[in-house]
């Protein structure tokens, strides 16, 4: 098959997150389709952003091909972030028909976070006579809704609903990300639960295989805390108000006494120069802020922890469940996990890997530290090494992209 796969997103080992359309496209390769992913020229998740001289301009990265469109550079959430979705959806659809000539595509998904690209998807794939599936990240407009505060009646809002109910009723199947969307979807126009397909985020065993070492500064920072006999909690990933980083600080400031454990904290955010200032006032010597690492350097750097930290603000949303791709890189790393939140799917619950707080109460981080803290060290193995055999039986990319071929069938 010809698949394109669009997301406006879209990244790669080279560009940063997102990585998904990366990954299932070389798995898909590898299964002898031929892929395109079409993305735009700027993402706010990437490290690194592609040079696009003009649209429809195409590269191949790890031998994968990519193709952009011109859609403008943003800051935040804000109207030129609006502005810029508006302009790669109305250049992708009046450039449907070159497109469908050039590619020939016989499936066309359509995977942005937002649901406007549905109408240039689908128009791709009826110009090549081909199919349309759409693939669902996040409920927008409902994440809006509900998490933005926005009303339901904003313009905005009732365009992203009118698109939603597009892309759900006029694609053959609908791929999701949450495990529990369905209902929802079946409310605003997906017309069978047989059109329902929920296929996770994963990992790559490629990453691990090829894995990079760490910079000298983070492997200076590991050595020493080793050396000292600290256990070490980690946490490893974008640095936001929604990640509880402050949790961190006040895990930190109550077990400043306890010299046989240590904090590291390795990422960027629009929240870290916050953190890292009431850190110092804060005194807290027991905690570490060190910068990001290439994706490839990432498995070197898990695997240092004892314990990985990861936990979430409590969101209605997640009621329909939950897709963290450092997750199952956590899993993958064979160390147990500590995980704080709610949702529909918890998959450290499932694989038996960490230990659950309340993110909502220190006292219950506290405790969990505690209990790790006392565990031997059989246990802690025990527990890291159900996450790894987990996530290599549900949730690596070979494994996903047989499942989402099987749904394109």
């Amino acid at each position: 098959m010809n698949i394109l796969y669009i997301d406006h997103y879209a990244g790669s080992l080279r560009d940063g997150m997102e990585f998904r359309p990366y990954y299932f496209a070389r798995e898909w390769q590898k299964m002898g389709h031929k892929v395109r992913v079409l993305g735009g020229d700027y993402s706010h998740v990437r490290t690194h952003q592609p040079e696009v001289p003009h649209d429809l301009c195409t590269e191949i990265i790890d031998g994968v091909e990519y193709q952009w469109i011109k859609a403008g550079t943003y800051e935040g959430n804000g109207t030129k972030r609006a502005i810029s979705i508006f302009r790669f959806c109305r250049k992708l659809y009046s450039y449907a028909g070159k497109i469908a000539a050039d590619f020939k595509p016989d499936v066309v998904i359509t995977s942005s976070t937002y649901p406007l690209d549905c109408y240039a998807g689908r128009r791709i794939a009826k110009k090549a006579g081909g199919r349309y599936f759409h693939e669902s990240h996040d409920l927008w407009p409902l994440t809006l809704i509900e998490l933005g505060g926005m009303s339901k009646y904003h313009p905005f809002v009732m365009l992203l609903a009118k698109a939603e109910k597009f892309a759900y009723q006029k694609s053959e199947k609908v791929i999701s990300l949450l495990p529990n969307a369905l209902e929802h979807m079946m409310g605003v126009g997906l017309q069978s639960p047989d059109k329902f397909v929920h296929i996770p985020n994963g990992i790559a065993i490629e990453d691990w295989e090829s894995a990079i070492p760490m910079p000298d500064e983070h492997k200076e920072c590991f050595d020493k805390l080793h050396k000292e006999g600290k256990k070490i909690i980690c946490y490893v990933g974008g640095i936001t108000k929604f990640d509880k980083i402050d949790f961190i600080l006040e895990a930190a400031d109550r077990e400043r006494d306890n010299d046989k454990l240590a904090f590291v904290i390795v990422g960027k955010g629009v929240e870290k120069e916050n953190f890292m200032a009431q850190a110092q006032k804060m005194n807290l010597t027991n905690l570490t802020f060190l910068p990001p690492v290439p994706k490839k350097a990432v498995p070197s750097v898990l695997v240092e922890a004892d314990i990985l930290y990861i936990a979430l603000e409590y969101n209605s949303l997640y009621r329909y469940g939950i897709s963290i791709n450092k997750i199952y890189d956590y899993m993958m790393s064979g160390k147990p996990i500590l995980f704080g939140g709610e949702a529909a799917n918890l998959e450290v619950r499932d694989a038996d890997c960490g230990i659950i707080f309340n993110s909502n109460d220190i006292d219950s981080l506290i405790k969990a530290i505690d209990d790790f803290m006392s565990m031997p060290e059989e246990e802690l193995r025990r527990l890291g090494s159900n996450g790894h055999s987990w996530v290599l039986e549900n949730c690596e990319y070979r494994i996903l992209a047989e499942r989402f071929i099987d749904a394109l069938k």
